[in-house]
């Protein structure tokens, strides 16, 4: 091997492309890498030490994401013949053709016979052998072959710029490398590039990048010359045999490994966009038991068995393994409707209750002393999914997809389940079209009816829409006209109303906030005076003083921080608005996302079989608190002002949050305790789901009887203080 290299070989004449690209991806990941730091900001000390990590080791991130990206190349640089030699040219088109098409039907049948694939899981290892299809069909010292490596070389290059750009944009948004998020816009192309054709000149920046790629390849085209005096195909072997060694040895590395520093920033700056995401969609479905730290089954059931313990509920079996309770209440339900809208990405510091001095959120503000409102509430992702999913099954967030993504998610115990039991017409009602994220698909198999974009009557009057669905003052209209045929049909009703106008491109109808279009502040003023207009609007209704609103948000307008889970990305607000039912209380407690539930439950006085793993908070003893703040992957526990935050590899963090920035300080010695609770309760969740545990069951809808009335002794008379979900009421 070694004399094949020589200056003057065949062989490292053929294989000098590969240093070109080599050298051009490096360059292109080194300035992604300068803007993005730039782009950081002061979120980025920039110190020698922090300077040198992350460029340091980003260099060994692009150089591993080279193998993988440098895999194109090589097959052309093996495959395409040197010279004609003496056989025609189609005869060996033909023969190389035949060789394909029966190496990719043995590689098939190989995966079918070890794993039992079938080809709708293994068409991905058709696309190689696609590739390489028309490479015999030319030499590669030829005027053709010259043609098509420099066509080839251009098609890489622009590529890479592609990506690079779209690294830029998806930084602006999330302050990350792609990740997750990536992963799943990848699946709803049409939301995605229609989001990014209203919210970018995206025709000026894709000539702007074909412009940049063809100088480029005007500045390095003689590292592309086709040279090869004589190299053969079993030699060029040789060099596809140690790409396939390398690619092999650069599995022991991963996504995570470059997380070593305490500033998030530049843990994130040190990876690459590409292996981030391909990292990011290998994690897409993470087994907890696999990849995070576990407690023996028992005591995992344990702990979270005694921890859902309230004074309400009472377990129903004494199978270790079953969470179902009674929940009884005193005294009569109250069929109220309930009317719960989670909004997009409404972060509590937009509001001015919470000190943002830009005047936003008006009638939000002025909604707080109106309302049971609680100041400390924290959400359980910075997905959607994340907050549908916590709002509707009161679960901790499980590792990799969201159980609204996850398969064999029909028929789980839901929000609607309970509703339902009591008469109630349940709706998701979407502006969107539902298919995105799945919600249509685990919306109507878990209780709901589902209402979108769709069932919008022909001829109604559309102030406003984007690709990701109506104004919200459309979408509120068409939930009002659910509201009004659940009353025609004397029946209580239960919304669940998920709005879009709050999220880019950030467009809404005119004249109905003073804030700009295009801007996050607009659209932000405007999510609030829809929220006032349909407040004002459903006044008007005869149902409204029996209806209960339940306002909060689906998670934060941003997720990025210094730490791995800062913790202000995730505070969220929540106002339950009754006038005629509810009194005016500001709640301090810790909350979280999944104690919505419950809590709304608890203020009905509804008496009910739960496996929630939320609260109704006013039934829980005062330092029991807790939420479950999360990422696709670091899954986070805070109570009792300590955060711990669960990693694969089974690695841990756990630090003393600062609420108001985000950042974090390491706690030594850890509290173990915590830190077997919050694995109790993670591994309790993703185990229910994987084996049924979460499932509705017929049982579920058997009535229970409330608690009987305290008899109360003539001296006591009126002295006991009611439940404070009952006092509210």
């Amino acid at each position: 091997m070694p004399s094949a290299f020589t200056p003057t070989s065949p062989l490292r004449q053929r294989f000098r492309p590969l240093w070109w690209l080599a050298i051009t991806f490096v360059a292109i990941s080194f300035v992604t890498r300068v803007v993005l730091l730039i782009m950081s900001g002061n979120e980025v000390p920039h110190t020698p030490l922090n300077l040198l990590y992350a460029f340091g080791v980003g260099l060994g991130y692009d150089l591993i994401t080279f193998i993988y990206v440098a895999w194109p190349l090589v097959l052309f640089l093996w495959f395409v013949p040197t010279r004609s030699g003496r056989m025609p040219g189609l005869w060996r088109w033909l023969l190389s053709a035949a060789a394909a098409v029966l190496a990719c039907a043995l590689c098939l049948g190989v995966l079918h016979l070890m794993y039992h694939a079938t080809l709708k899981t293994t068409w991905p290892v058709i696309l190689p052998f696609l590739f390489v299809l028309p490479l015999a069909g030319f030499t590669y010292t030829s005027r053709a072959g010259q043609r098509v490596l420099y066509g080839f070389a251009l098609l890489l290059l622009y590529a890479l710029l592609f990506v690079a750009a779209s690294e830029l944009v998806f930084w602006n948004e999330f302050s990350v490398r792609f990740n997750f998020i990536a992963v799943d816009y990848l699946v709803y192309t049409n939301e995605v590039i229609g989001n990014i054709r209203e919210s970018y000149p995206i025709g000026r920046w894709l000539a702007l990048l074909v412009a940049a790629a063809l100088v480029a390849f005007a500045i390095g085209r003689r590292g592309l010359r086709a040279r090869d005096d004589g190299s053969r195909f079993w030699q060029r072997g040789k060099v596809a045999l140690l790409w396939l060694l390398l690619t092999v040895l650069s599995l022991a590395a991963n996504g995570g490994m470059k997380d070593r520093t305490g500033n998030n920033y530049v843990n994130e700056l040190a990876g690459n966009g590409i292996y981030q995401f391909f990292n990011a969609f290998r994690s897409n479905h993470l087994d907890y038991a696999k990849f995070y730290r576990t407690l023996p089954d028992e005591q995992a059931f344990r702990r979270v068995r005694e921890g859902l313990k309230t004074p309400d509920a009472t377990y129903l079996s004494d199978d270790p393994h079953d969470l179902t309770r009674a929940i009884r209440r005193v005294g009569p339900e109250q069929h109220l409707n309930v009317v719960l809208i989670s909004v997009e990405s409404l972060s509590a510091d937009y509001m001015g209750t919470f000190g943002n001095k830009e005047n936003i959120t008006p009638y939000l503000d002025s909604l707080v002393s109106q309302s049971l409102f609680f100041d400390n509430l924290y959400a359980n992702g910075t997905r959607t999914v994340r907050g549908l999913e916590a709002l509707s099954l009161s679960v901790p967030p499980t590792p990799g997809d969201s159980l609204l993504k996850e398969h064999n998610n029909e028929g789980l115990f839901t929000l609607a389940n309970v509703f339902n039991d009591r008469g109630y017409q349940s709706d998701f009602v979407y502006g969107g079209y539902g298919e995105f994220d799945n919600m249509n698909y685990f919306f109507s198999h878990n209780g709901y009816r589902t209402i979108d974009r769709r069932d919008i009557a022909k001829g109604t009057t559309i102030h406003s829409e984007n690709v990701w669905g109506v104004a919200d003052e459309d979408l509120y209209t068409l939930a009002l006209r659910q509201m009004d045929d659940a009353q025609a049909a004397g029946k209580p009703f239960f919304l669940h109303i998920m709005t879009t106008s709050n999220h880019r491109p950030y467009t809404f109808p005119e004249g109905r906030v003073k804030q700009a279009q295009l801007s996050r502040a607009g659209a932000v003023a405007y999510t609030d005076w829809s929220i006032g207009d349909f407040i004002r609007r459903a006044r008007a209704k005869p149902y409204f003083a029996n209806t209960v609103f339940v306002i909060t948000a689906d998670h934060c307008a941003a997720s990025a921080g210094k730490t791995s889970v800062p913790i202000n990305r995730y505070h969220v607000p929540l106002w339950i608005y009754a006038p005629a039912h509810i009194e005016p209380q500001r709640v301090q407690r810790l909350m979280g996302q999944v104690d919505i539930a419950p809590t709304v439950l608890g203020l009905l006085n509804f008496s009910y079989r739960s496996r929630f793993f939320g609260y109704d908070l006013f039934q829980l003893e005062p330092g029991r608190e807790r939420a479950f703040p999360a990422t696709y992957e670091k899954l986070g526990y805070l109570h009792d002002d300590v955060l711990t935050v669960l990693e694969p590899q089974r690695k841990l963090e756990q630090m003393k949050p600062d609420y108001a920035t985000g950042d974090a300080t390491a706690i030594t010695p850890q509290n173990q305790d915590q830190i077997d609770q919050a694995i109790a309760y993670y591994q309790v969740a993703s185990e229910l789901f994987r084996s049924g545990g979460l499932a509705h069951r017929p049982a579920d809808s058997t009535p229970v009887e409330p608690l009987p009335a305290p008899t109360a002794t003539p001296a006591a008379s009126g002295s006991a203080p009611a439940p404070a979900s009952s006092a509210a009421l």
